[in-house]
Parts: C-alpha cells; sequence; structure tokens
C-alpha cells in the first residue's frame, strides 16, 4: 500500500507480489532483483504522493492488499471501504521502531513464509536490543548527542521530536526540534535558520538529497556552529534514506549508523559488517566494500570512514 510496506514485504516474499506503490529510482533499482522491476506501480494508500490506482489494482488481482506502519486515525474505516469497493481484504500491520518485530512475525503468519519472517524478525530484535543497551550507557554517562534532521531544498524543514518519522533520531539522540504542531508528513516541519541557531545542535543530520553539499560555502549556514565545525552529515541512501524516508525497516541500518557516527566509544559493533549482513539478508545482495564506502561517503567521521 505505500513505500514503507514495500521495504517490508521485498525481504519476506517478493514473488509473491503484485506490484509496488512507487517506482524505484535508478539507485534504489540496484538493490531490487530485476525480475521485480517490472512490476505495476498500483499507486499507495496514504502519503502525499497522490492515491492508490483502484483500477490497476484490480487489473493485478492480489489475493490481499498489506498496509504496513503507523496506524491512521481512520485506518479501519479506510480498510473497510477499500475492501468494500474491491472485494479484495486490505490488512493493516502496526510497524513502529519497537514493533517491527511483531510485524514480521505477523507478516510470516499472513505470506506462510514463516521462517524467513523470523530470520528478519529476529535481525531486527537483536539490533533493538543492541542499541538500546548502548543508549542506556550513554545516557548512564550523560552522553546523548543534541542533534537536528534537516532535510527539504532548503534544508529548513525539521523531524519533530515525538513524530512516527523521528523514531530513530529520538531513539538515538536527543531531538531538539520539540515543537507544539507535528507535522505527520515525511517532509517535517518547515522552520528557519534562526530557529536553527536558538537550538544550537552538536550535530545536524541532513536527508539525502537535501542540502548537504552546498552548506559549506553558504554564509548563513556557516553561522551555525555545527556546519561551521564541520559537525554536519548525509544520511546514506540505498535503496532508500537509512532514517526516514520512508520510516520502515531500513531504519534498523540508521540506528547502527548513528550509534557509530555518535557514540564510537560505546559500540561494540563494525558497522561495514553489520550493514553488509543487513544487506545480504534483506535484499539477497552482496554489498561490496566499494558500494559501502560510497553509501557511507558523508555519513561518517574520517577515521570512522578509513
Amino acid at each position: 500500500s505505500g513505500p514503507l510496506t514495500q521495504l517490508y514485504v521485498l525481504p519476506l516474499a517478493p514473488e509473491m507480489m503484485v506490484g509496488f506503490a512507487s517506482d524505484f529510482s535508478e539507485d534504489a533499482a540496484r538493490f531490487i532483483p530485476d525480475e521485480y522491476l517490472s512490476l505495476p506501480n498500483l499507486g499507495q494508500l496514504y502519503g502525499g504522493k497522490g492515491t492508490m490506482n483502484l483500477e490497476a489494482l484490480l487489473a493485478a488481482d492480489p489475493d490481499v492488499v498489506i498496509d504496513v506502519g503507523e496506524a491512521k486515525d481512520t485506518i479501519v474505516e479506510d480498510m473497510d471501504n477499500l475492501s468494500e469497493q474491491t472485494g479484495i481484504p486490505f490488512v493493516h500491520i502496526d510497524a513502529t521502531v519497537a514493533t517491527a518485530p511483531e510485524a514480521y512475525r505477523l507478516l510470516g503468519e499472513l505470506t506462510g513464509k514463516t521462517e524467513k519472517a523470523e530470520e528478519l524478525a529476529s535481525f531486527c530484535q537483536e539490533t533493538l536490543t543492541k542499541m538500546t543497551d548502548i543508549m542506556a550507557q550513554v545516557d548512564g554517562d550523560d552522553a546523548r548527542k543534541a542533534l537536528l534532521y534537516c532535510l527539504g531544498d532548503k534544508g529548513i524543514n525539521v523531524i519533530a521530536k515525538g513524530s512516527f518519522h523521528g523514531e530513530t533520531i529520538d531513539m538515538m539522540a536527543d531531538n531538539l526540534a520539540v515543537l507544539s504542531d507535528v507535522a505527520s508528513s515525511g517532509m517535517g516541519n518547515e522552520v528557519d535558520l534562526e530557529q536553527i541557531l536558538l537550538w544550537n545542535p552538536q550535530v545536524i543530520i541532513f536527508a539525502p538529497e537535501s542540502v548537504y553539499a552546498d552548506v559549506s560555502a553558504d554564509p548563513s549556514w556557516q553561522n551555525v556552529p555545527a556546519i561551521s565545525s564541520g559537525d554536519y552529515y548525509e544520511t546514506p541512501n540505498g535503496p532508500y534514506g537509512w532514517l526516514s524516508s520512508p520510516p520502515s525497516v531500513q531504519r534498523y541500518l540508521g540506528m547502527l549508523w548513528l550509534g557509530t557516527l555518535l557514540y564510537p566509544d560505546y559500540v561494540d559493533y563494525d558497522l561495514q559488517t553489520e550493514v553488509t549482513r543487513y544487506y545480504q539478508l534483506f535484499y539477497d545482495y552482496d554489498l561490496t566494500g566499494e558500494q559501502y564506502a560510497e553509501l557511507t561517503a558523508n555519513a561518517l567521521q574520517n577515521e570512522a570512514a578509513a
């Protein structure tokens, strides 16, 4: 029903899919087996990029339509209405950072792929437990980094604390973007540079395709201490951004990455090993050292990237 869902289902049962919610970019497509790239684009149920194409959906003739992720206020009504319109069962499975393991087990029951689902669920659970334990040590030392996650073509949109898109950031850092009216969209809340200056983050993370490459030469951004001191990074992107775009299962990569970036003295794992393991398990893809270096080119401190 959306990019978030297809990232959950692709590692589990790609051969059972009859269509995607959105097309893959050229960069993303290299991680997806060729035989699935020709599946039709059926549109997405939620989000700001249009609506599901019911005509195309009916032509694809699925046995079930699955929605994974955050339960919208109208989810029950929406699922019931669509089932009534199409005669196809619509199923929603909640999947937050904390509940992703259970989401995979439910998907395993739904698809009959229980063994593979347990592999994926176990990776998620192990990673979540590991990162929760690390953050408990960080917090015990009062060492949590103050951070902003900035996105958009001007870099002045932020993912707010407490939002569904901000779960990984909230878990791994002190998200300074505390706002009274939290946007639910993936583009977050628009603020201004003055507000970013007032927040004064220790670290700024830029989303893929934002202004990471431009801020070093932009005088207005140079007034932000995290920028002038070089404490800013770009989120790895492949097949999607590792933090929130969409807020799907690849956020476990984001956890592992932020652990290495922000708390190198606390982590006891090798990021490249974990990322390579993820790509093999979730994408059936053998990530090379060169590809890992490309993914993390702007995402790590120089000594960590070496």
